[in-house]
């Protein structure tokens, strides 16, 4: 779990400094000019505020004349806001392949849409073997055929490209993707049809393998 406050470097101040000599700016932005450490310090003190190591690997190094608990507060909060600001992506993967059946389709179809609508990328990869790898257009419209189909949740951020035996498209939630309250409901029931389809090659288990039944209406 993360802290509630950003880790923010630690700053060498009044007493810690070490340089012997230093350049220094005042509290309202205005060079001063090179000074002794200890002539800074009192200059700063004497203003009931702090003298304040800035860069370090200057030489002389600079110090600035601050009120330092106010500086260090400044500084986690700009640190806890740009933190806040790294969105974390979440990437689901769905495996399909080229002589995938209608019913097969419209279930990972049905996942994909669960994926964009709880506003995480979705990678499809098309999965190629033996021959099918010498007609790459026919994963390339599926894919094509499926960001269709789910254009209004889902946009493409990464078109279809050939990688080794695979074809990979990137999706990702449009504005209006969400999850709504069937989700919930329809999570399990998709968890299920999951655990039937093995390792999510995209078919359900046959004896035919690769081959489609000839009862069986494949997406065109």
């Amino acid at each position: 779990m993360e802290p509630d406050r950003a880790p923010v470097p630690q700053a060498r101040i009044n007493e810690m400094i070490r340089a012997p000599k230093v350049r220094l700016v005042d509290d309202d932005g205005s060079q001063i000019g090179v000074k002794d450490t200890n002539e800074a310090r009192e200059y700063a003190w004497a203003k009931n505020l702090d003298l304040v190591e800035v860069a370090a690997q200057a030489d002389p190094p600079v110090a600035k004349v601050m009120d330092y608990g106010k500086y260090r507060y400044e500084q986690e909060q700009k640190a806890k806001l740009a933190r806040k600001h790294q969105v974390s992506v979440n990437v689901k993967e769905i495996k399909l392949r080229p002589k995938i059946g209608i019913h097969d389709y419209n279930t990972k179809k049905g996942h994909v849409q669960r994926f964009l609508n709880q506003r995480a990328k979705v990678k499809v990869t098309i999965m190629f073997r033996g021959r099918e790898q010498a007609h790459p257009e026919r994963g390339r419209d599926l894919l094509m055929r499926l960001a269709e189909d789910v254009k209004e949740i889902g946009q493409v951020e990464s078109p279809p490209l050939q990688d080794g035996r695979n074809m990979v498209m990137m999706l990702g939630p449009t504005k209006s993707a969400g999850a709504t309250r069937d989700d919930a409901k329809a999570e399990e029931t998709q968890r299920r049809e999951e655990a039937v389809q093995g390792d999510g090659d995209g078919q359900a288990a046959s004896p035919q393998g690769d081959e489609e039944s000839p009862a069986r209406e494949e997406v065109g």
